[in-house]
């Protein structure tokens, strides 16, 4: 990617509020979570994933994120009728991923009512586009770096790219990213804990907001993230197997 940098704020400065955000992961048009990125290693939650938007936003949910499994592994949209009925059912934003490697893409997701969208393996596959996405749509686009033993990996982290994580997280920062999500695949869906030198790393590296996903299982996890300056956090698991409620953990960051 070219040199060209957005003038932001030097300094680091920790988010005002920081966003706990749930996260609905959908494979043949069901609630899951995979565990560290495996298709095999499936746990489904629900089979009516806006139901599950609708009680997220009940429980005080200031957004969502929203991940189409299926359209990841097969480098298109599947799940889209689904996202859509999400994003009329509730009246918080709605962030989605999944399969969205053009601009066409980007285009109809945000047209079907999504307020961004996440891009990833293009970051890595087509950097001109993902330039060219940042440029056009600003704000409404999020670009996520999923990355084992520091390699970004692509197509539903099924393959390897050969690129390092703050290597990329540096030109997509110079690029004028509006923000990086940031997760450790071997930390996904584990319950272990969050890969926080990752994170500190990155926000070294970087001048944009950083979101944190991959490993959360207790509230002090979440006041770690926003006590070191990451903008928010995915949250899917610990969620869905009720290590703590979406209440205890907006009350927990909003303390911390």
């Amino acid at each position: 990617m070219g040199p060209r940098r957005r003038p932001r704020p030097r300094g680091r400065r920790r988010p005002v509020s920081f966003e706990v955000i749930p996260a609905i992961d959908l494979r043949g048009g069901r609630c899951v979570r995979l565990r560290q990125g495996d298709y095999g290693r499936e746990t489904a939650y629900s089979d009516d994933p806006v139901a599950v938007a609708r009680q997220w936003q009940a429980e005080g949910a200031r957004r969502l994120h929203v991940v189409d499994l299926d359209g990841a592994r097969e480098g298109r949209p599947v799940n889209t009728a689904v996202i859509e009925a999400i994003c009329r059912a509730v009246a918080i934003p709605v962030e989605v991923s999944g399969g969205i490697r053009t601009l066409e893409a980007i285009a109809a997701a945000l047209a079907r009512g999504a307020d961004r969208v996440q891009l990833g393996s293009i970051a890595v596959k087509d950097p001109a586009l993902t330039r060219a996405a940042i440029q056009r749509f600003g704000p409404a686009i999020v670009v996520a770096i999923d990355a084992r033993d520091g390699e970004v990996r692509t197509d539903g982290w099924l393959h390897g790219s050969n690129v390092r994580a703050l290597d990329l997280a540096r030109e997509l920062d110079a690029a004028g990213v509006a923000r990086i999500m940031f997760t450790d695949i071997s930390r996904d869906g584990t319950l272990s804990e969050p890969n926080f030198r990752a994170y500190r790393d990155l926000l070294a590296a970087v001048r944009c907001p950083v979101i944190a996903s991959g490993g959360i299982s207790t509230l002090d996890h979440l006041r770690e993230l926003a006590a070191i300056g990451c903008e928010g956090a995915i949250v899917g698991t610990s969620l869905y197997e009720r290590r703590f409620t979406l209440r205890e953990a907006l009350a927990a960051v909003a303390m911390a």
